[in-house]
């Protein structure tokens, strides 16, 4: 009977736990690349400093089932870079040479469909110092009525940074402050952009003419160095021909010329304008008889309030009378505009008006603009030819849109979209002057779609309301339809629905709709009724899915100008199981062995949706190997969120291994998934799991170096040992034998001396028992071999170190192991003390520790728990070849 129950029970390979073992997303942000700094500020929020140019590093640890998804989000920063997204197992956000817009605040977002997503935030601050950036202004005024004129120069310093950069002024080598020289005037301006001081230099003097230098600094923060830029100020009188601009070049022979540009200005004109205003009064928009007229003129100058204007009639300069009036500054119009006025409009008045712009005692080209009053003046009027209201072209052709004006003058014609709020034209404006009335578009884009407005301009003319028409603007392009791509699943002789929409496209209508099964054409579908509206989809109905009718399928939907299609993949195919990963400790160390097992745990994805899952196949290859140990695994019927469960022994230490799983159903094979398991070293934890320290983690299970001895313990294996150590001495292998397990030992030669000591402490261990048992494995062969020692280090009162155990002197070319007894009485640390002999031929390995509650084995050696390395003649202890969890319910029946 009781063989009966080990044959039933061998054949159950997995646990199942109930229903709930989704759980929803938890995340946290932790940080790692160039930060200068992580500090908590304003109680709760995070702050990461790193400087410009450095590489951004944060890390998003989740955990939750199924695996959430991360995705990265910003603000406070550039629209360009607001949002930055990663894949669901790249948890990572790196920002390689991050810029100062990339500051702010960054946000990971994890969900996995389960309750509400986790969110968590963290505030970038992005440190840099610009080289700053001088600007020079002189003013000349007079003083005390004419006696003398006073030259002042202002050198203006402006920098961006972050933090706010601190400014020191210098004349020469000199620091410049106000106490110390009553000339000059140090001061922050208002209504700057970015930080700025100003250096005031008054009534120049002789010792004035010097060079200045503005050094900007951050005080040294995240390593930024200080930067500075000098100016040599001269008494050089600049002439008119002097304007334009400058460019800068410096090079040192080392990467690429550095260069800068400034542009001077002296006093110009540009871009002279009219308007002819009839009688405002009246709301008169014509010229006539015994009304007023008003004519304006404007130039764009620098500096404005400069310009002078001078009007003609016919030649001749106008002269002013009550009928003629001549104004500056008007209201209505622009600044600095000059206005001439005809009172009572007379047929004498009629003619040809020129005004003249100019700059008094500068040598700067007037600039004039000519108007023509006369009953043949007439306001404009505007319209589109006929046939051109509508203008369709195809995406990416060229097109024009027109518009004709008439009126004396004529004046030009502005461009604007009218359909989208705040749009722009193509130029990237929102107004676009064209001379001859016509909008001239290069490759245009289906975005261009809509209605343009044309309007007459309100200078080089009347100055009346604008006159207005409109130009219909249709971009024919492709479809685009939607699902692109879909995944249909299934179980079979159910129906399956296939639709294929149209989103978008010109014209905004089906023409036709073909479906292809494995790329041969199917039937047609039936067609659409003629007082019907165009479709905007099309469909295919499968009554019932089988074997033969499962696979791709396309339906290309056309509008004349292209086709887009639908892609279906249709399957009674089961979904990837979706693996577990928050499993408690998952590894499982076995101390008498060099193996260890895993928990695997997974949950069917979406089991209803097909046939229900039969089997499960099983591949588990170690990393680097090609043979792979195949296994199936029988199940009966799967729930959504059941926690399906498999342990995985015989796995070598330290290798690593890819799982496959693969579901199947009465349509077959479904989808596969994998992952890659990693052994992980336990930290020893005194509690009834007994686990053993293998050293194969670089963590050394929580061991660290003690920082008061004269040398450190070195962790090493066959494959990375010095070729060059020392002979007969210190073990060629692990206690498993096997070139890649790693064991900890003191390496005696030079400059070690005698009497030395190395010192490896455990992690702190709560008692919860009275007595403990160490055992452990040594290797202690050399004529110069030292001591190995074990202590206990007691923390209930301070730390007080005692001696467990100790062993001397050379012991052969053997791992032996011993058992030790402690008894701690409250918290405590163990101690490996290795001592160095008289010479190099003395290096310690200890390997396999594990930390027991209880007592110790009486039976001192067991001959399998002793190997003799090659060529002593012994064997190693065996290793067991075990498979799957029909060995653990043995082992379990057999206790």
């Amino acid at each position: 009977m009781e063989v009966t129950c080990l044959l039933l029970l061998a054949l159950i390979p997995f646990h199942c736990r109930g229903q709930g073992v989704y759980a929803p997303a938890q995340a946290q942000i932790v940080h790692a690349g160039q930060a200068c700094v992580v500090k908590e500020d304003n109680i709760s929020e995070r702050v990461y400093t790193i400087r410009e140019g450095d590489t951004l590093v944060l890390q998003c640890l989740v955990t939750g089932h199924p695996r959430p998804q991360v995705r990265w989000t910003k603000t406070a920063g550039s629209a360009s870079d607001k949002f930055q997204e990663t894949s669901v197992f790249n948890e990572t956000l790196r920002i390689e040479r991050i810029a100062r817009t990339q500051g702010g605040r960054y946000y990971c977002k994890a969900e996995n469909g389960v309750g509400v997503p986790a969110i968590k935030s963290i505030r970038v601050d992005v440190q840099y110092l610009d080289e700053p950036v001088l600007t020079v202004h002189q003013t000349v005024s007079d003083v005390r009525g004419n006696f003398y004129q006073e030259k002042t120069v202002f050198l203006r310093c402006t920098v961006n940074s972050n933090p706010p950069a601190r400014f020191i002024w210098k004349r020469g080598s000199d620091t410049l402050s106000h106490s110390q020289d009553n000339g000059v005037d140090i001061y922050e301006p208002l209504y700057t952009q970015g930080e700025t001081k100003v250096l005031k230099l008054k009534n120049l003097r002789p010792q004035d003419y010097a060079s200045y230098t503005c050094q900007v600094s951050v005080r040294n923060v995240c390593g930024i160095p200080d930067k500075a830029i000098t100016f040599r100020l001269t008494n050089i009188t600049v002439q008119a021909q002097d304007s334009g601009y400058y460019n800068c070049t410096a090079t040192n022979n080392v990467g690429n010329p550095a260069k800068k540009t400034v542009n001077l200005l002296v006093r110009s004109m540009r871009n002279a304008t009219f308007q002819v205003t009839p009688d405002v009064i009246k709301e008169s928009e014509n010229i006539q008889l015994g009304q007023d007229l008003k004519l304006s003129c404007h130039v764009d100058a620098v500096p404005q309030e400069k310009v002078t204007y001078q009007w003609f009639k016919n030649g001749k300069p106008a002269r002013m009378s009550k009928r003629l009036l001549v104004t500056r500054n008007d209201p209505e119009l622009p600044a600095v505009t000059s206005s001439l006025e005809l009172i009572d409009l007379h047929f004498s008045d009629y003619g040809t008006y020129l005004c003249v712009a100019s700059f008094p005692g500068a040598p700067v080209p007037d600039l004039a603009v000519e108007v023509n009053i006369s009953s043949e003046t007439v306001p404009p009027t505007i319209s589109v030819p006929k046939g051109r209201a509508v203008v369709t072209v195809r995406e990416g052709s060229p097109a024009e849109l027109q518009c004709e004006v008439r009126g004396k003058p004529r004046p030009p014609v502005l461009w604007s979209r009218v359909d989208k709020e705040a749009a722009l034209l193509p130029s990237g404006l929102p107004l676009e002057e064209t001379p001859d009335g016509k909008l001239r578009l290069e490759r245009v884009s289906r975005d261009m779609s809509g209605t343009y407005r044309c309007q007459t301009a309100r200078y080089n003319g009347f100055n009346v309301r604008p006159r207005e028409a409109q130009v219909q603007l249709n971009v024919q392009f492709p479809p685009e339809v939607e699902p692109s791509s879909q995944d249909v699943r299934q179980a079979l002789g159910r129906p399956v629905l296939l639709r294929c929409s149209l989103l978008r496209g010109g014209p905004q209508r089906i023409a036709s709709a073909v479906w292809r099964f494995k790329g041969q054409l199917l039937p047609p579908p039936p067609a659409v009724p003629a007082a019907a509206e165009a479709p905007d989809h099309a469909e295919l109905r499968l009554d019932a899915l089988t074997r033969d009718s499962s696979g791709s399928y396309e339906c290309s939907v056309s509008n004349d100008v292209g086709s887009a299609a639908c892609l279906f993949q249709v399957s009674a195919k089961a979904y990837s199981p979706e693996f577990y990963f928050d499993t408690p400790n998952p590894t499982r160390s076995h101390k008498l062995s060099k193996n260890y097992s895993y928990v695997l745990q997974w949950t069917q994805r979406e089991p209803g949706a097909v046939d229900p899952v039969l089997n499960y196949r099983l591949s588990v290859r170690q990393l680097n190997q090609h043979n792979a140990m195949v296994k199936a695994i029988p199940v009966r019927r799967v729930e959504k969120g059941q926690l399906l469960e498999y342990i995985l022994t015989d796995l070598r230490v330290p290798h690593s291994y890819e799982v496959r799983l693969t579901p199947y159903t009465t349509f077959g094979a479904g989808d596969m998934a994998s992952r890659v398991i990693h052994y992980t070293e336990p930290i020893n934890s005194p509690n009834l799991s007994d686990n053993t320290c293998h050293f194969e983690d670089e963590k050394i299970c929580g061991y660290t170096q003690d920082l008061t001895d004269n040398f450190d313990w070195t962790r090493q294996n066959a494959l990375t040992q010095n070729p060059k150590r020392s002979p007969n001495t210190g073990p060629p292998t692990d206690i498993s034998g096997t070139p890649e397990g790693y064991y900890m030992f003191i390496e005696t030669s030079r400059p070690r001396e005698l009497g030395d000591r190395a010192r490896l402490v455990s992690p702190l261990y709560n008692a919860s028992a009275k007595f403990y048992c160490v055992s452990f494995f040594y290797h202690m062969y050399g004529k110069h071999i030292g001591s190995l020692n074990l202590l206990v280090r007691s923390r209930n009162k301070g730390a007080l170190d005692t001696h467990a155990w100790s062993l001397s002197g050379n012991k052969g070319n053997v791992w032996q192991q011993a058992h030790v007894p402690i008894n701690p009485g409250g918290p405590f640390q163990i101690i490996f003390e290795g001592v160095r002999g008289s010479g190099y031929l003395g290096d310690i390995a200890i390997d396999d520790v594990t930390l027991k509650k209880g007592e110790c084995p009486r039976k001192q050696m067991d001959p399998n728990k002793v190997v003799v390395m090659p060529g002593s003649g012994a064997a190693r202890r065996p290793c067991p070849q075990l498979w799957g969890p029909t060995a653990v319910v043995l082992l379990a029946l057999q206790r």
